[in-house]
């Protein structure tokens, strides 16, 4: 009798997380939805056209880490050259690539050394030499070379070496639309609040035909896997990175593209480099910077497609990815608990942390304990079956509700898959994500924090097919 009433009480209790986990996500939606509403409203192409006339934008400093990229630096270096914006200059922080990375960027670029005078504000590992261009075309192209020392350390020394006083942090091989830092600095320009950072929707280049380092065409990719996580991101960033933007509770801006201010990353101490997930816990902390000072802020969020990356190709890499986002979110969450249900911090001690901690951290863990009490339940005969039928098609029914309703949301935003076959795939996506993929990032996450307790701290190989092959009509697989 009392075996019976305990997993009385957990059945309820995992009813009760997934009947919030899915109010969650229904807020989400309506959130999202009004924020893509009111963004297509204010905003337009006339908007661009002024800023880019506009003497008064601020100029910006774009910090692009290279390690061993030397198949593709060359063009992904003329790629970045070409973004449409008034006054900016390009860091290529060369971070002790073993390849032909930087022989290749003294070569094509015409670089020579040059006897820079900056200031070591953020520790980094040794900066080796600095090289300018002899080419007034490119003028504004600056390459630093140093010591290997991680992504998070070649950003602190690409920091130091800047001139200006806004940052936008990229990953190399990233392509950009031509007019992203036009509307990635919106949020920074007549904000009554201080602005700290601003970030984008990220898409997935894989299949997309590229020319001249721009996305030319826009193809769904062939591979299952690969439009599964076209599935998530359009809902991690218009459901879930939206809503959050709009109630001010972002906690994190995605690394392959992410704009800041300057003065503010520096007095937070720059990027972290004893965390794999550097690009939430520096935003985490820069946010709890202000709320201490007691400084009326706001982080933006644009929601147009301004930067195309690579995504895995195969579950070998893709299970690098998330074991590794999943260590940086509970590195993140373990360095800040003092935010957590803290009213000083206010919807980011209330709402942002808790929620991250229960619904992104927690649900593979609380996931995986659910299916060994549902094994439980059987070898002790308690199973109800049509119970379970039941819940089973609510449960899954709603997955592939919440995916299509992203769906929507991209078709009413900024349809970039403009074909019906691409439409109807990515719903046949949908309906078959939550079986075949779904349970391949539940084990990579609970294999990352198998890891965590490990105290693992790698990134492991995260090698790509390539963004960089951008000759006349080359496409990504």
């Amino acid at each position: 009798m009392a075996v019976n009433h305990i997993t009385e009480i957990i059945s309820w209790l995992f009813l009760a997380y997934g009947s919030i986990v899915c109010s969650g996500y229904i807020f989400s939606a309506f959130f999202s939805f009004l924020e893509i509403r009111e963004y297509k409203r204010r905003n337009g192409l006339k908007n661009e056209i002024s800023l880019l006339h506009s003497t008064n934008l601020p100029s910006i400093s774009i910090l692009a880490p290279a390690f061993n990229e030397g198949a593709n630096i060359v063009e992904n270096v003329r790629s970045l050259l070409t973004v449409n914006y008034p006054s900016c200059e390009i860091v290529i922080i060369n971070d002790g690539s073993k390849d032909d990375t930087l022989a290749k960027l003294i070569e094509s670029f015409h670089l020579v050394k040059e006897d820079s005078i900056y200031h070591d504000v953020l520790s980094s590992q040794t900066i080796q030499q600095i090289y300018k261009s002899t080419y007034k075309s490119f003028k504004n192209l600056t390459v630093v070379d140093k010591i290997n020392g991680g992504k998070a350390d070649a950003l602190n020394a690409g920091i130091n070496v800047s001139q200006h006083d806004i940052i936008c942090c990229i990953d190399v091989d990233c392509v950009l639309e031509s007019d992203a830092l036009l509307k990635l600095i919106k949020p920074f320009l007549n904000n009554e609040k201080k602005v700290i950072a601003s970030g984008g929707i990220i898409r997935i280049a894989n299949s997309c035909v590229i020319e001249g380092g721009k996305i030319v065409e826009v193809k769904l990719p062939k591979k299952f896997m690969i439009r599964a996580q076209v599935i998530e991101y359009f809902r991690a960033f218009l459901m879930g990175r939206m809503a959050w933007s709009r109630i001010d509770g972002l906690l994190l801006i995605s690394g392959a593209f992410g704009m800041f201010d300057k003065e503010t990353v520096i007095e937070a101490g720059g990027y972290n480099t004893k965390t794999v997930g550097e690009d939430m816990e520096l935003l985490v902390r820069m946010r709890r910077l202000m709320r201490t000072r007691k400084v009326d802020y706001t982080v933006g969020f644009i929601p147009d497609p301004l930067c195309w990356t690579e995504v895995p190709p195969n579950f070998t890499i893709l299970h690098r990815q998330r074991n590794r986002w999943t260590r940086g979110t509970a590195e993140t969450l373990w360095m800040h608990r003092g935010m957590m249900f803290n009213p000083k911090y206010g919807v980011l001690g209330i709402l942002s942390t808790p929620y991250w901690l229960f619904f992104e951290w927690l649900a593979p863990l609380i996931e995986f304990f659910g299916i060994l009490f549902f094994i439980l339940l059987m070898i002790l005969g308690q199973i109800n079956w049509m119970f379970v039928i039941g819940f089973s098609m609510v449960s899954y029914g709603f997955a592939v509700l919440y995916s299509v309703t992203a769906l929507f949301f991209e078709e009413f935003s900024f349809q970039q898959y403009k074909k019906t076959t691409y439409t109807y795939k990515l719903i046949l996506t949908a309906f078959l994500e939550p079986i075949f993929f779904h349970p391949f990032i539940l084990w990579a996450s609970l294999k990352g924090n198998i890891d965590l307790v490990r105290g693992r701290k790698s990134w492991g190989s995260m090698s790509r097919a390539g963004l960089g092959k951008m000759g006349k009509g080359s496409t990504v697989q």
